[in-house]
């Protein structure tokens, strides 16, 4: 039963985000006919050129070719990005003076587009996976740092206070009371940043690496490639839909755990 309710909780969010997905698109294709048959492609078309076509095979072929680069791109960038968002997010909570120094630098830097910086990561990381990986980074890390700040301050008082007690010091409270407790922020940072870096792993294909779906997407727009380009978008969707899904199912089987 355990195992059904699981099962459950992972399907009905995909099922209702793909049944939302198609009612908002062809309401938005009804509700702009300026857009025009030729540019704003229909899921029946999407779907024609993904399966029913004879040249399926090479349209899927290469849009996953795209997709798996990336794939690694945003990968790679996430796990950067909440790796360097946990140990900074841990300095600050152990530090007050270290946040009070860098935090508004770290806001600074976050109120500036991500466009606008593209041109200097370009310039000191290259075109090429370290690059992208940067951008996908600084999308993932700001978010995440302050979800996971939140919940290492709300870690329970009496235990921090217990180890210290006991002649631990703040980095012992910090790895074991506040880090455990403040799980479920850090699954929910997660959440959040599976779709951004999936979006920073675009951005940076598009201004820098010239590869995978976000560079193929931008080129597809002066060839009139409209059916692979609202493919790719909707491939992407359902990609950041699913991994969404996933780290919500690895949420509730850790947390389970815990208890």
């Amino acid at each position: 039963m355990t195992l059904a309710r699981g099962v459950f909780r992972f399907v009905a969010p995909i099922g209702i985000a793909f049944a939302l997905l198609l009612v908002i698109w062809v309401v938005f294709l009804e509700a702009f006919p300026q857009v025009g048959p030729r540019v704003g492609q229909t899921p029946a078309a999407v779907w024609t050129y993904l399966f029913g076509d004879e040249k399926s095979a090479a349209h899927r072929e290469t849009i996953f070719s795209n997709l798996e680069i990336t794939l690694r791109d945003a990968g790679v960038g996430f796990l950067v990005g909440m790796g360097a968002a946990l140990i900074v997010a841990s300095v600050f909570v152990v530090s007050r003076a270290v946040e009070q120094t860098f935090m508004p630098v770290a806001m600074l830097l976050r109120s500036v587009p991500l466009v606008a910086l593209t041109p200097i990561i370009v310039l000191i990381f290259g075109r090429g996976i370290v690059g992208v990986t940067v951008m996908v980074a600084i999308v993932v890390f700001f978010p995440a740092l302050v979800m996971i700040m939140v919940g290492l301050r709300e870690a329970p008082t009496g235990a921090q206070d217990l180890i210290a007690a006991y002649g631990g010091n703040r980095w012992m409270a910090l790895r074991m009371v506040a880090v455990p407790s403040a799980l479920p922020s850090v699954f929910a940072a997660a959440r959040i940043s599976v779709p951004g870096a999936l979006i920073g792993a675009l951005i940076g294909e598009w201004l820098g690496s010239g590869q995978g779906l976000g560079s193929s997407m931008i080129k597809a727009i002066p060839r009139y490639q409209y059916n692979e380009l609202w493919a790719s978008i909707v491939v992407i969707t359902v990609v950041s839909i699913v991994l969404y899904a996933i780290v919500g199912l690895l949420e509730n089987f850790a947390l389970q755990r815990m208890k």
